[in-house]
């Protein structure tokens, strides 16, 4: 699931942006949840995930450039473009790390070639999303929110953050090479993210959710070392 945020105090054009991410990335059978803000001050009182998000400059009250800065500042680590009618407002765009811009009126083919390059970054990201297929639709999986793989009759199940489930057919030793250092192999059916380790003890690994992982005998010493080793490169 992709979370795409369009903040712009201009229904129409607020409307017309949804229409057209929707029209795109439907052709591409990926799954989108879209949300409109009204304002800057709207955006910043919503604190779940935004994986992409457009933003108009010029809007009443606090504008996007100001809203984009308050953004970084708490984190936002999203795709960020910006929406404007002056071409030469887009040189301040460099200090909030924006990804790309859209004139106003917005062309459908300028969008289309914006969204295929993003589209190319998010899927290039490998070192911090999975890309997964169901049947004839593909997600983009941010690695930072699973916090568990399981996998069950030849089916993985992803626990996220968010406390959403995604399952999808793929071998787990296939899937583990998909991941990176974060996670460890602590049984034949389980992967886990050493983020969301809570605790560990009496052969089970203890996660932030509330989840209980089994922990294989054969595999505990080497759980231990990789527990060490994730601990030391966050204190770096």
């Amino acid at each position: 699931m992709i979370y795409i945020g369009i903040c712009d105090d201009e229904k129409y054009m607020s409307d017309r942006i949804r229409a057209m991410a929707s029209g795109f990335f439907r052709k591409r059978n990926l799954e989108i949840e879209i949300l409109q803000f009204s304002s800057g001050e709207e955006l910043l009182k919503y604190e779940k995930e935004i994986d992409l998000l457009f933003l108009d400059i010029q809007m009443k009250g606090m504008d996007g450039m100001e809203t984009a800065r308050r953004l970084r500042e708490r984190k936002f680590k999203g795709f960020l473009i910006f929406i404007t009618i002056l071409r030469e407002m887009v040189f301040d765009s460099f200090e909030v790390h924006a990804y790309d811009y859209l004139v106003k009126p917005i062309e459908e083919r300028r969008f289309e070639r914006v969204m295929e390059r993003l589209l190319a970054s998010m899927e290039n990201a490998g070192e911090t999303n999975l890309l997964i297929q169901r049947g004839h639709e593909s997600s983009i999986i941010p690695l930072e929110s699973i916090i568990f793989c399981e996998v069950i009759n030849r089916k993985v199940y992803l626990h996220l953050a968010s406390s959403e489930i995604i399952d999808f057919y793929e071998r787990i030793e296939n899937l583990e090479t998909k991941l990176d250092d974060r996670f460890f192999r602590c049984h034949r059916s389980y992967l886990i993210n050493l983020k969301y380790l809570k605790s560990f003890k009496g052969g089970t690994a203890y996660m932030e959710n509330g989840g209980k992982i089994p922990v294989s005998r054969l595999r505990s010493r080497e759980f231990a070392s990789a527990i060490l080793q994730y601990m030391s490169m966050q204190e770096l």
